[in-house]
């Protein structure tokens, strides 16, 4: 048999069989229909709730490094919501933990370790391992909050913008003084 003959006699037999079943077909027609009156009348009474764009801070995958990722996961535990986009959307940015005092010691560590060549890189060594001796020794260091973060840092925007902390509180949290010894 072709193609189009069995088609119009498939065709020819549900006509047939729509026409001895009406009911059947009334209720075929009908639900459809119903159920989708009932999500009109849903969608008309519940209008749906607008919500601003939402911007999150980028956070790196364990491919950059161990570092960058330890980082993107402490620093956004809480996983906020921005208005606008943050520093880190830029194509090509890892992460905005680049310029902090921990990132800052792990390169500079890296550097002595892995590129120096010369008899002086024990000596340099004995120099940074000194130095953190003597950051971890003096109590009298006056550090301060503000100073493990760098200048365009979502932090003081974050507490400013989203938790609606006046400017004043803001700087008088950045201004808190740092014990290394307890961190």
């Amino acid at each position: 048999m072709a193609f189009w003959t069995q088609l119009g006699l498939l065709l020819w037999k549900n006509f047939t069989y729509r026409r001895r079943q009406t009911f059947q077909l009334l209720i075929e027609v009908a639900w459809p229909l119903f159920i989708f009156f009932i999500l009109i009348s849903v969608r008309l009474s519940y209008p749906p709730y607008e919500q601003h764009e939402c911007h999150f801070p980028n956070k790196a995958m364990p491919s950059a490094g161990t570092l960058p990722w330890i980082q993107g996961i402490i620093c956004n535990a809480n996983n906020p919501c921005f208005r606008y986009p943050t520093p880190g959307e830029s194509p090509g940015i890892v992460g905005n933990f680049n310029a902090s005092i921990v990132s800052r010691l792990f390169s500079d560590a890296r550097r002595l370790l892995l590129y120096s060549q010369q008899d002086t890189s024990i000596k340099d060594v004995q120099k940074v391992l000194g130095t953190l001796r003597k950051l971890g020794n003096s109590s009298g260091l006056d550090l301060k909050l503000r100073d493990f973060l760098i200048d365009n840092e979502t932090f003081s925007d974050f507490l400013h913008h989203n938790v609606s902390m006046p400017s004043s509180a803001v700087e008088e949290l950045l201004d808190a003084g740092v014990d290394l010894q307890q961190v």
